[in-house]
């Protein structure tokens, strides 16, 4: 199975906020890196953050990181117990209509590397959710 679902997308009026969901089923996220996309219409996937799932290991546990984009307004963040990520998206323009994907990987390079220098290849990826809809208000 290994499945992801996203959920929480909707319409919002720009300068609003939302908060993202991803729900993993047939695995444990906190054994791989997570992350959240974003595909806007005629444009290529883009890598919003991503969060560590077993980085404890390596004494940094929980490490996050953030695109240019959205580093200041956007909050990743997990519960373990329910094997769920969330991303809270604030100050939401017109342009950031897309669909927000979440993926998982357990590598430790493929999700951090795309997130970091903004080429996705979703090849790479072990996982990925269909997407939620964000949509902002005209």
């Amino acid at each position: 199975q290994l499945q992801l679902v996203e959920s929480g997308g909707g319409l919002v009026q720009p300068g609003g906020s939302l908060r993202l969901s991803c729900t993993a089923s047939g695995f444990t996220l906190d054994s791989y890196y997570i992350g959240w996309f974003r595909q806007a219409p005629g444009k290529e996937r883009e890598g919003l953050s991503y969060i560590e799932g077993l980085s404890y290991i390596n004494n940094r546990d929980g490490t996050t990181y953030y695109s240019n984009s959205v580093e200041g307004r956007f909050t990743i963040s997990s519960d373990r117990a329910k094997n769920m990520v969330y991303l809270k998206m604030n100050s939401l323009q017109h342009e950031e209509t897309a669909v927000y994907y979440c993926a998982a990987e357990r590598h430790a390079s493929s999700i951090p590397i795309m997130v970091r220098s903004g080429v996705v290849d979703t090849r790479w990826i072990e996982h990925w959710g269909q997407g939620t809809l964000v949509t902002l208000s005209s």
